[in-house]
């Protein structure tokens, strides 16, 4: 097997496929990058049994063949190699000498052949959706999944897509994230869990630009296809719950004020709510202020926002880190926060959108 291509592209299809290279494994060889040069192009493959990714790299094949390559190693080689052109020859015993400019290495390595297969989805059901939206929409969902997995089906989050409407939904007991797209050439009806770790790798490996995410389903595996890169995941099976049951149709508290008003805020006040037990910070409602507090051991902190308010003085708490959490990533200079009761789901949204929805649980004080 040889080859020569760009250090940077190498470099660039190595760092994707890392992100499927497990940090602990039993199975040694799952530790490398699989070389696959047998056809046209350089694939670069790895997995860890759960996720798998695979890059198509530009590169002149002058001898076809296959390798396996530690991750770590071969990435730190190459990202220290000098921006120009790289031969890597493999010859007896799966060793690998890279050469590049005045640099040589040789590295031992493993017989493709050892290398588990992706599995094959071919697409029973698929649909496309632009990169930086599916972005945008992951980012808004897949920290609300469950970290814990006593209930597994809840560490994933819910995509389904019904008549052209894209919803994805993740909930942990605490909180739930809702976000609805339009995709106009989406035609088959899904409905699947993809586990979160698999949306956060995807997440990452995407750009902001408009050309399209081609999604694939076949059996209890998914496939995200994107230029020169595929994600293969598997499914999480079992049903979701029914998230819809949960979100409150009225309200007696509705507040309208600026989210980075309310972010700055409410960090700050998590300063204090992080020394404490429970992580709490307090909201109280008046006709047109929000008074946000928090109480420790070490000190006590009180901020004060300006807000338009509708319906009865309220008192409630939370958790500070999940409302923060949807803070960063919500869209828009204004929102709404709407509430039933002090001790019932609050529900935050964009001004003037329902595209985007969420419900977070307060915490019961006791006085």
């Amino acid at each position: 097997m040889k080859l020569v291509c760009s250090r940077d592209e190498l470099l660039e299809g190595i760092l994707t496929a890392q992100k499927a290279v497990p940090s602990r494994t039993t199975l040694p060889i799952l530790q490398g990058i699989l070389l696959d040069c047998r056809d046209e192009t350089l694939k670069l493959r790895a997995t860890d049994l759960e996720i798998g990714i695979e890059c198509s790299v530009n590169a002149d094949i002058v001898d076809k063949g296959w390798v396996v390559l530690d991750s770590r190693l071969l990435g730190e080689i190459i990202r220290k190699l000098p921006p120009e052109d790289v031969e890597v020859l493999v010859v007896e015993c799966n060793i690998a000498e890279i050469k590049c400019a005045n640099s040589s290495f040789r590295l031992q390595g493993q017989s493709g052949e050892e290398f588990p297969q992706l599995p094959q989805v071919d697409g029973e059901r698929s649909l496309i959706i632009p990169q930086d939206l599916l972005k945008s929409v992951i980012r808004q969902v897949v920290f609300a999944c469950a970290v814990e997995e006593t209930r597994p089906i809840l560490t994933g989050a819910l995509v389904e897509c019904i008549s052209g409407d894209m919803v994805m939904a993740a909930r942990d007991g605490f909180r739930l994230a809702v976000r609805n797209v339009r995709l106009e050439d989406a035609r088959e009806d899904i409905s699947v869990v993809v586990p979160a770790k698999a949306l956060n790798e995807i997440q990452r490996i995407l750009r902001d630009t408009q050309q399209g995410v081609q999604i694939k389903l076949a059996g209890n595996h998914i496939l995200f296809g994107m230029e020169d890169t595929r994600v293969i995941s598997r499914l999480l099976e079992g049903d979701f719950i029914n998230y819809k049951q949960i979100i409150p149709e009225e309200y007696g508290t509705c507040i309208r004020l600026k989210n980075e008003e309310l972010l700055e805020s409410c960090e700050r006040a998590s300063l204090l709510a992080r020394e404490g037990k429970n992580n709490l910070i307090k909201l109280s409602i008046t006709k047109e202020r929000l008074e946000i507090t928090s109480n420790a051991e070490i000190g006590d902190v009180r901020e004060e926002i300006l807000v338009e308010t509708e319906g009865q003085d309220l008192e409630i708490a939370f958790n500070s880190k999940y409302l923060t959490d949807v803070l960063k990533v919500i869209e828009g200079e204004y929102l709404r926060m709407e509430f039933t009761t002090s001790v019932s789901p609050c529900i935050i949204k964009p001004e003037g959108s329902e595209d985007y929805i969420y419900l977070l649980l307060p915490v019961r004080v006791i006085s």
